[in-house]
């Protein structure tokens, strides 16, 4: 193996534990509800305090992925972490103050954001086709990982206040930001002019603008089920808490381990179209079976929540490949970030308007259903005969007889590890 080889995979590890670290307040904040609550907040303004950092996060995705395509993933993500620690201490050291600290929270997600707008971009000039969906999909991990790291820390440490979580958070984004600086280089660019006036405008045709619908309708489903499972759990099933956090604990480690298996069976099957559209069918399916067994007061809803708890997180590393390849290098941060801005708009609304439906006369029945309907209409949006994925350069060669290289195909971007 090369140093190529090897570095890819630095690469890859440095990037995931980045990725991580941004996850862990922009997803993992409701964790310190009840100690806002304790500092004399309303559940509301509490709420209210929770959702700063993704406000931040649509804000800034699209720049940070103009940013990563035109200086390159080392400095986008450096800096973005650096200043999300820097705004996390500020939030820190305002604690007693929730509306400055709320603000301090919006300018650390607008830093954060740089991991979901260059992380992806350094996969796609990483790693060969032939192995980027299992790339993509350990990456895609990074978001339950955050989640499961800020519920072990963040209760615990916010016994004594918000500062001493905030502050842990900080120095783990700080500490990101030096790795990255250290150990990640951007993959070589020597292919870049060719690369720009292939992709000079990947948005004149629709392929792009329906995986960012299918991908952003897919979110419905996926959160419907993450928001209100465990009180699904408790208030439908009689689950004590305990049970409940554990077992879906356990769905969250089996979502990690879905998001790297279709990764691999999109490498393998050469295509990452084909296998999206297949999910987007598995998690409509699951989530009509869900409501039908919900009205019925079937016992089975219960397997088949925790079912829907792992499938409707699978199609998220799929999409986000599928994007990345089809932009190109000279276009991947700007897509990935336009990716990443229509899937948290999506999630934003969709668990008040779900708890609006479980609120009402339609209980969880309707509200699985109408999660249901937002499957199905994905699924057509799936570009159909496009996404192909080109074999390795070596391998065309060797086919045929070492007699020249081979030209890439359209669909993807050359590889640093690929002659």
């Amino acid at each position: 193996m090369d140093e190529a080889d090897g570095r890819r995979w630095v690469v890859l590890a440095v990037g995931l534990g980045a990725t991580i670290a941004g996850c862990m307040f922009q997803y993992g904040l409701p964790y310190l509800i009840p100690a806002l609550r304790r500092s004399g907040l309303s559940l509301g303004e509490a709420g209210l305090v929770v959702v700063c950092p993704t406000v931040g996060l649509m804000a800034a995705l699209i720049a940070w992925g103009a940013a990563a395509d035109r200086w390159g993933e080392r400095i986008v993500l450096s800096l973005g972490l650096g200043a999300a620690g820097a705004a996390l201490l500020a939030a820190a050291a305002a604690q007693e103050r929730p509306a400055l600290m709320g603000a301090c929270l919006v300018a650390a997600g607008a830093g954060g954001a740089s991991v979901h707008a260059a992380g992806g971009r350094l996969i796609l000039g990483w790693f060969a086709a032939r192995e980027r969906g299992l790339a993509m999909g350990l990456r895609q991990t990074s978001t339950p990982l955050g989640i499961g790291l800020a519920a072990l820390l963040y209760p615990p440490l916010a016994g004594g206040g918000l500062g001493v979580p905030l502050l842990v958070t900080a120095v783990c984004c700080a500490a990101a930001a030096g790795l990255v600086a250290l150990l990640v280089r951007d993959p070589r660019r020597d292919d870049a002019p060719q690369d720009a006036a292939r992709t000079a405008a990947p948005y004149r045709t629709p392929v792009l603008w329906r995986l960012h619908a299918a991908s952003a309708l897919l979110v419905v489903p996926q959160f419907t089920v993450g928001t209100f499972a465990l009180v699904f759990l408790i208030d439908e099933h009689r689950w004590d808490a305990a049970t409940a956090g554990r077992a879906l604990a356990a769905v969250a480690v089996a979502g990690a381990a879905a998001r790297i298996a279709a990764g691999i069976w999109s490498d393998r099957a050469g295509t990452r179209l084909r296998p999206l559209r297949l999910v987007a069918a598995a998690v409509t399916a699951v989530m009509a079976a869900l409501a039908a067994g919900t009205a019925a007061g079937s016992p089975a809803a219960v397997a088949v929540l925790l079912v829907a708890g792992v499938i409707t997180v699978s199609p998220n590393g799929l999409a986000f490949t599928a994007v990345a390849e089809h932009a190109g290098r000279a276009w991947a941060g700007r897509a990935l970030g336009v990716q990443n801005t229509a899937q948290n708009a999506m999630a934003v609304l969709a668990p008040p308007a779900a708890g609006a439906l479980i609120g009402g006369t339609g209980g969880y029945p309707l509200a699985f259903a109408v999660a249901a309907a937002f499957g199905l209409a994905a699924v057509p949006l799936v570009p159909a005969g496009t996404g192909r994925i080109r074999r390795r350069a070596s391998t065309a060669r060797a086919r045929a007889g070492r007699r020249r290289p081979a030209r890439p195909r359209s669909t993807a971007s050359p590889s640093p590890t690929e002659p």
